[in-house]
C-alpha cells in the first residue's frame, strides 16, 4: 500500500527521537552565496587564530597552561563559563527539539540553568580554594593521590567523550547541511581547528575564545528573537497565542501523536505543543533527566577546572553568578529561537533537512533575512552558522583541555612521573595528550554520526551526575568520606550511567526502525484534512485516490488510500502552478519535500538494516525503558561512596579533614597549592 501522511509523519518523528541518521542534499545554501559563507567563516576563525597566537606567545608553564596563569577575572571568566557551558546542544539541539517538540525541549534549558544553583552554592568555591589544577586534585586532597587520581581521569576521559561526540557531530552537520562538504571532512576541520587552540594557546586561549564566541552567540540569539518577536509588539501572551494557532505547529503535533490527534480541535493541537509529553512522553524519564541536567554540570571537568583560572575565591563566585545571568538570559531565547522557527521555517522543511533539527536556528535566520534566494538571508544565516561553528570548537577545545589535563597531569604526571617531572616535562606531556584526545574526538565523531546533540549530552551529564559529582561533593564535605568510598562510588556510578544507556531505547533496535519504516511505505490511512484544505482539495483528492473525496472537500483519515507514492508525488508537482496563493503554495512544496526524503529516508533504513534483528547489545527491545539512566545511576552513586566509606578506615582521610576544611572555607595557601 502507498503511504498516508498521518502514518509517515508519525514513523518520521519516532526516527527522530531515537536519533535517527542525518540525511542532506548538496548544502542549505545555495551555490551563488557559499562565497558568502566561507567569507563569513573565514573572519570568525581569523579572529580566533589570532588570540591563539597572542596567547601561545605568553604560554610557557604549567599553570598558564591549565589555568592561565590564574589571571582570568571574575567577569571574564562567567563569559568564559557562558562559552563553555552555550554549546552546540544549546544552540542548534534545544532549539531544534523546541521546533519539533514544543516544551519537552525546553526542560534541557530550564535544567541546565537550574544546575548553576548547584555550582555556585557547593562547588565553585571550595574547588577554587583546594588550588589545583583538575578534579584529580580535588580528590586528591585528602584520599590516596594515585589511587583517586587515575579514576578522576577515567571519569573525566568518559565524560568527555560524550559530550566531544554531541560536539563533533554538531560541528559535521552543520559544515555538511550548509555547505554540503562531506560530514567526515567537516568532523576533521572541526577537530585540527580545535587542536590549534588548545595545544598552542592552552587555557588562555581556550579562555579568551569561548569570551567571543558567547559573545556573538548572545547577539545573534537577540537579534533573531527580535526580528520573531517584533511582530507580535513584544507581547509573551499574543506571541504564544500565535504559535497556538500556527497551522505548522498543529500539524507537527498531529503527527507526532497520530491517531489521537483524530479528536481534537486545531485549536487544542496548538495548545499540546506548549505542553509536556511530546518528546518525553514518561514523567519519570523527565524526573530522570532533569536530575542529570541540575546535578551533572557540578560534575562535569570542563566546567570545574575554570574555577582554577580565577585568582580569588570571591572572583570563583562573581564568575557564576555572570554565567547564571548570561545562560539563563540565553535560555529564555531559545524559547522563541525555537517557537519561531516552528512557526516560520515549519517542522517538516527543519526535519527534511537535518533529522534531529539541529539546523533550526541557522534555517529560521536564512528566513529572516528574506529566505532561500536572497543574499541577506543567507548572509544572516552564514552569521548564524559561522557562531554556532565557533561554539563547537571553542567548547570542544575545553573538553579536550579537560580531558587531556586528565591524561598528563594525573596520570602521568601524578601517578606515573610524581614529583620528579620538570615544568617543561609537564607542559610537553599536556600538549602530546591533547594530540592523542583531539585523534580521538575526530574517530568518535565520524562514528556518531547521526545523532541529536542535546540528547547526547544529557548522556554525558547522567555520568557526571552519577560518578564526578558523588565523589567530589562527599569529599568536600563528609569527614568519613574517604579513598575506598571514592572509588567505588566512581566507578560504580559511571559504569551503572553507561550500562543502562547501552540497553536503553537510546540505541538502534533493527525490527523497530524496519517496522518504522515499512509503515512509512505501507500507510494505511489517508492525508490529513489539514493538508487538503491548504491546496485546493480537488487535486489532492486526485492525488490520494480517495473514495468520495469531492472538490475542496478535506480527505479524512480514516478512508483508505492506494498505492504509488512516488507517482502521485509527481502529479502533485504538475499541479503546483495551479494555487495562486504564495502561502499555499509554498506550504505544497514543504509538504512535497518532506514526503520524498521520509521516504528516502524508510527506503534507506530498510536497506541498511537488512538482516540485523537485535541492537549492538544483542537486545531485541530496550531492556531499561528511561532515557536517561540518572533516577537509578545518580543515587546509585552516592550510595556506593558511602558504603565504601563506612566499610573501610583510611587515615590520611581522616588526618586531612580538618585541613581541607579550612582549606576550602577560607582559600588559605591556595596560591602555594597551585604552584606545586
Amino acid at each position: 500500500m502507498r503511504p498516508s501522511y498521518n502514518k509517515l509523519a508519525l514513523s518520521s518523528a519516532a526516527l527522530l527521537a531515537s536519533g535517527s541518521a542525518f540525511a542532506a542534499g548538496g548544502g542549505a545554501v545555495a551555490d551563488e552565496f557559499k562565497w558568502m559563507t566561507f567569507a563569513v567563516f573565514g573572519v570568525i576563525i581569523a579572529i580566533t587564530m589570532a588570540i591563539t597566537f597572542w596567547a601561545a606567545r605568553t604560554t610557557h608553564t604549567t599553570s598558564e597552561f591549565y589555568a592561565a596563569g590564574r589571571s582570568v577575572s571574575g567577569i571574564q571568566n562567567g563569559w568564559a563559563i557562558a562559552g563553555d557551558y552555550l554549546s552546540a546542544a544549546s544552540f542548534l539541539g534545544i532549539a531544534g527539539l523546541i521546533s519539533l517538540y514544543g516544551y519537552d525541549g525546553f526542560m534541557y534549558s530550564v535544567g541546565w540553568l537550574v544546575a548553576y544553583i548547584t555550582v555556585l552554592l557547593v562547588i565553585a568555591e571550595p574547588c577554587r580554594n583546594i588550588g589545583k589544577y583538575t578534579m584529580g586534585d580535588i580528590l586528591a586532597f585528602r584520599n590516596d593521590p594515585k589511587k583517586t587520581k587515575t579514576v578522576a581521569a577515567l571519569s573525566t576521559i568518559t565524560v568527555s567523550t560524550f559530550y566531544l561526540t554531541a560536539q563533533m557531530v554538531g560541528g559535521g552537520v552543520l559544515i555538511k547541511t550548509l555547505i554540503g562538504i562531506d560530514y567526515e571532512i567537516s568532523v576533521i576541520g572541526v577537530g585540527v581547528l580545535m587542536l590549534v587552540y588548545v595545544v598552542f594557546g592552552g587555557m588562555k586561549a581556550t579562555t579568551w575564545v569561548q569570551i567571543i564566541k558567547a559573545v556573538l552567540l548572545v547577539v545573534a540569539s537577540i537579534l533573531l528573537v527580535a526580528l520573531v518577536w517584533a511582530p507580535y509588539g513584544f507581547s509573551l501572551p499574543g506571541y504564544l497565542q500565535a504559535v497556538v494557532s500556527d497551522p505548522d505547529v498543529q500539524g507537527q503535533v498531529a503527527k507526532l501523536l497520530g491517531d489521537k490527534a483524530a479528536n481534537m480541535t486545531p485549536e487544542e493541537l496548538g495548545q499540546r505543543f506548549l505542553e509536556p509529553g511530546l518528546f518525553l512522553k514518561s514523567p519519570i524519564d523527565q524526573i530522570s533527566l532533569g536530575m542529570a541536567l541540575v546535578l551533572g554540570t557540578a560534575g562535569m571537568p570542563h566546567i570545574l577546572m575554570r574555577f582554577f583560572t580565577v585568582p580569588t575565591a570571591q572572583a570563583a563566585r562573581l564568575s557564576v553568578i555572570w554565567a547564571m545571568g548570561i545562560i539563563g538570559g540565553f535560555y529564555v531565547l531559545t524559547l522563541f529561537l525555537g517557537t519561531g522557527a516552528a512557526m516560520l521555517v515549519g517542522p517538516a522543511k527543519i526535519a527534511s533537512v537535518d533529522a534531529g533539527g539541529n539546523m533550526a536556528g541557522p534555517l529560521l535566520a536564512q528566513f529572516l533575512g528574506g529566505g532561500e534566494s536572497s543574499m541577506l538571508g543567507n548572509l544572516f544565516l552564514a552569521f548564524v552558522a559561522a557562531v554556532a561553528f565557533a561554539t563547537i570548537v571553542a567548547v570542544v577545545a575545553g573538553l579536550v583541555l579537560a580531558a587531556a589535563s586528565a591524561m598528563a597531569h594525573d596520570i602521568y604526571v601524578g601517578v606515573i612521573r610524581g614529583e620528579h617531572a620538570t615544568p617543561q616535562e609537564q607542559v610537553t606531556a599536556a600538549r602530546v595528550s591533547s594530540v592523542i584526545v583531539g585523534i580521538m574526538a575526530i574517530t568518535v565523531g565520524i562514528l556518531a554520526k547521526g545523532q541529536n546533540v542535546a540528547h547526547l549530552v544529557a548522556l554525558a551529564f547522567a555520568v557526571a551526575a552519577s560518578s564526578n559529582l558523588p565523589a567530589v561533593f562527599l569529599t568536600l564535605y563528609w569527614k568519613k568520606c574517604n579513598t575506598t568510598g571514592i572509588i567505588m562510588g566512581m566507578l560504580v556510578g559511571a559504569i551503572t550511567a553507561i550500562a543502562l544507556v547501552m540497553i536503553s531505547p537510546n540505541m538502534t533496535y533493527p525490527k523497530a526502525v524496519i517496522s518504522g519504516a515499512k509503515k512509512v511505505l505501507e500507510g494505511e490511512t489517508a492525508q490529513p484534512a489539514k493538508l487538503a484544505q491548504a491546496a485546493e482539495g480537488g487535486f489532492i483528492c486526485e492525488l490520494f485516490a480517495v473514495s468520495g473525496c469531492k472538490k475542496a472537500e478535506p480527505a479524512k483519515p480514516e478512508q483508505a488510500a492506494k498505492p504509488g507514492a512516488p507517482e502521485k508525488l509527481a502529479k502533485l508537482q504538475e499541479k503546483l502552478p495551479a494555487l495562486t496563493d504564495a502561502k499555499d503554495l509554498e506550504k505544497a512544496r514543504k509538504d512535497i519535500a518532506g514526503l520524498e526524503k521520509s521516504i528516502k529516508k524508510a527506503e534507506d533504513d530498510l536497506k541498511k538494516m537488512a538482516g540485523q534483528t537485535t541492537s549492538m547489545m544483542g537486545l531485541e527491545k530496550p531492556f531499561f525503558q528511561l532515557k536517561n539512566p540518572g533516577l537509578i545511576s545518580i543515587p546509585l552513586g552516592f550510595l556506593m561512596v558511602i558504603l565504601g566509606s563506612l566499610l573501610t578506615r583510611d587515615k590520611r582521610a581522616e588526618d586531612m579533614w580538618d585541613e581541607l576544611y579550612v582549606r576550602q572555607n577560607t582559600g588559605i595557601n591556595a596560591e602555594a597549592a597551585s604552584a606545586h
